[in-house]
């Protein structure tokens, strides 16, 4: 028994290690130190600025934030304000990871700064003692390319990429407030690979802001990246980025592009005996519903229907049933009754016929004696006389 406990113990040791191993770290890209001013270890400031890092650590484990999360800690010019935002197709653990390891690299990288931003292809955190919310900044820039060159016709590449980080851009720029403002773009081209681009910006803009940011930065990829195969250009507020090979994850894509499951229609209250009624204001409410959305609740429509019909169905059935049982055991009681009461009348003779038969009870005719009285012979026949 114990060393089956050994064995338990040591498989979920063995476990944990794996899982460790397999939290690789974010690959780092560039970051940014705020030294217009310093913060010492002990000012107020510092400790605040460990309370953000640390909630930024400790949301990055939510479902619920598109990946996003921007809070503040401290009063006046103590007050610290940051965010994080991971890369759109990301999974929730690898954004954990990146937001984790970022809190911690960022310390170390900018141990003194009262600002600072740092940038990973899974994430990128900023924090700063100004307040940056939902304000759009295309300032600083970062621009990083890819040091191979595109060999055939690289002016075409060029115009290639463009609309194809314009693309992404568009799409980004166009999700609701608040949405995850990201989007990627594939297209093939004779003569070259695929041209997969990527724009994201900050959730908190707004898409006109967003859009603007994302021209910036478009704007400025031929600095870097003119015939390039590859490019990033990071800016504080969003960032663009291409590529001749898929980098990021198609498939979770592909899963966050099924559209959710749409709201079910009011229902109104249904007084008896008006169900059809009721049939009605649900075929009218759907009616209501824009095509694309009509025929995804179609299926759904069917199958209820289907299964209110056959609950119906079920119902008569047994009801039929039920009643023909019942009907025909009041028929056998019935018949039993009535075909009694027939043997008894059919046993009841007038008091002279019985008088001639028995010849005034004669002792001769007489063939015994029951319980319920004598029994006498009528022409050959037995017949119960109740005395």
């Amino acid at each position: 028994m114990n060393s089956l406990k050994f064995y338990c113990i040591l498989l979920s040791m063995l476990n944990i290690a794996i899982i460790i191993l397999a939290q690789e770290d974010p690959t780092y890209r560039v970051h940014s130190c705020g030294n217009a001013a310093t913060s010492t270890m002990n000012s107020t400031y510092r400790v605040n600025l460990n309370l953000l890092l640390s909630s930024l650590a400790s949301n990055a484990t939510r479902n619920n934030i598109n990946g996003f999360y921007n809070t503040s800690f401290g009063q006046n010019s103590d007050q610290v304000y940051g965010f994080f935002l991971c890369r759109g197709d990301v999974s929730n653990n690898v954004c954990q990871n990146c937001v984790t390891f970022a809190t911690k690299d960022v310390a170390q990288r900018c141990p003194i700064g009262i600002a600072a931003m740092i940038f990973y292809d899974e994430c990128h955190l900023r924090y700063s003692n100004s307040n940056f919310f939902s304000q759009v900044d295309p300032n600083p820039y970062w621009p990083m390319g890819n040091p191979q060159n595109i060999t055939y016709e690289p002016q075409r590449f060029n115009s290639l990429v463009a609309t194809s980080v314009k693309d992404s851009a568009t799409q980004a720029a166009s999700a609701p407030p608040g949405a995850k403002k990201f989007a990627v773009n594939k297209t093939y081209v004779d003569g070259f690979q695929n041209i997969c681009s990527l724009a994201q910006c900050t959730p908190d803009l707004s898409s006109s802001d967003c859009n603007r940011c994302l021209g910036a930065v478009i704007s400025r990829l031929p600095i870097c990246c003119s015939s390039r195969i590859g490019g990033i250009v990071y800016a504080p507020s969003c960032y663009i980025r291409y590529e001749i090979s898929e980098f990021y994850n198609e498939t979770a894509l592909a899963a966050e592009s099924v559209p959710p499951p749409p709201l079910p229609p009011v229902t109104l209250p249904v007084p008896q005996g008006k169900v059809g009624v009721h049939y009605l204001v649900l075929f009218c409410q759907y009616l209501e519903f824009p095509p694309k959305q009509r025929k995804n609740n179609t299926v759904i429509i069917i199958v209820i229907l289907s299964a209110v019909i056959s609950v119906i169905a079920i119902l008569i059935i047994s009801f039929y049933t039920i009643s023909r049982k019942r009907k025909s055991r009041e028929e056998f009681k019935s018949g039993s009754v009535d075909d009694e009461i027939t043997r008894t009348e059919s046993l009841q003779y007038n008091l002279e016929i019985i008088h001639l038969a028995t010849d005034n009870f004669s002792e001769v005719n007489k063939l015994g004696q029951g319980g319920f009285g004598f029994v006498y012979k009528v022409q050959s026949i037995k017949m119960l006389f109740i005395n």
